[in-house]
């Protein structure tokens, strides 16, 4: 195993530079920069060489690469080019909120997708399959920032329970924290839920159809013991996959809700970067988002040994 999880961060590091080279590249390729976006098209070309000179993108596009490629290696992820503030600042402030909302959504997620899942397995074609069914049908077809304004007009306009806009900080207390962030959180943990509700269903129901089942029920194993100790344990593989994979889609993909709660998270942070072509600040949140995506895999494969103990990595028996 330890053999494995070297390897696999071995390979991980070698993303990161891939991922690292081609967003520096691939954005220097994009017609446009961060020279007219801010001085605006109005701007004299004196103006705009100074300013090119200032930022340091007057030098060749490979020394441009190494002084930021070293600069990244000791944890120096550089300045915004638009305000001139510290990134590892700028991502300190946002990445929390954003990251507050996807504890939730996956708190939501699971607590509403594997035990409707089951339910909706081990009670196939009965009126409680169908609802799940339903319900997961409605989870998949409707964007979640649409799921959101209709939570923020029902829980907060309407009742007036809840916040809609703007985040509390955990350290303000946990109560208004969680008042802040429950809206958005269940915003992306519905179709969060319905995405691994299916899988759960879908899986369990193979699993339960397997010759080893019906040979556990053929010798009077109860139903429980089959569900839980012998279904459960070969299911839950594809299922802890999807829902890896989902959770690291809920951190980049939550842009549209945090924009309906006005919540400036990494999604947001993103967006803004991109439209204002500050390269600095796009790399490091890609940068974020792919260290992301590949560590959850890691952690996914990890996982897999302790659901299933006859899963090994390495080469053990």
């Amino acid at each position: 195993m330890k053999r494995y999880v070297a390897k696999r961060v071995v390979h991980a590091v070698f993303v990161m530079w891939l991922v690292a080279t081609v967003v520096f590249f691939g954005l220097r390729a994009i017609p446009g920069g961060p020279i007219r976006a801010m001085l605006g098209p109005e701007a004299t070309p004196s103006a705009v060489e100074s300013l090119r000179t200032q930022l340091g993108l007057d030098q060749p596009l490979y020394i441009q690469y190494v002084d930021w490629f070293l600069g990244l290696l000791v944890g120096d992820l550089g300045q915004s080019i638009t305000t001139g503030q510290e990134i590892t600042t700028l991502l300190s402030a946002a990445f929390p909120r954003t990251f507050s909302i996807a504890i939730v959504g996956v708190i939501v997620g699971l607590g509403l997708a594997l035990p409707t899942g089951i339910v909706s397995a081990t009670r196939k074609h009965e009126p409680a399959d169908y609802i799940a069914t339903v319900a997961a049908f409605l989870g998949l077809s409707m964007p979640a920032f649409f799921i959101g304004i209709l939570l923020a007009l029902v829980f907060g306009v309407q009742l007036g329970l809840l916040p809609i806009f703007g985040y509390t900080p955990i350290r303000e207390g946990f109560v208004p924290w969680l008042r802040s962030i429950i809206l958005p959180g269940v915003a992306v943990g519905l179709p969060y839920a319905a995405i691994v509700m299916r899988m759960m269903r879908s899986s369990l129901l193979e699993t339960m159809n397997e010759p080893y089942m019906t040979t556990a029920r053929a010798k009077g194993v109860g139903s429980r013991v089959r569900l839980y100790k012998h279904a459960m344990q070969n299911a839950l593989i594809p299922v802890v996959t999807v829902a890896g994979i989902q959770v690291a889609l809920i951190l980049v993909g939550s842009v549209t809700v945090e924009i309906v709660f006005g919540i400036q998270g990494i999604g947001r942070m993103l967006v803004d970067s991109i439209i204002d072509r500050n390269y600095p600040v796009t790399q490091a949140v890609i940068l974020l988002v792919a260290a992301i995506m590949v560590f959850t895999n890691l952690a996914v494969d990890v996982l897999y040994t302790f659901i299933d103990p006859r899963i090994r990595y390495g080469g053990d028996v």
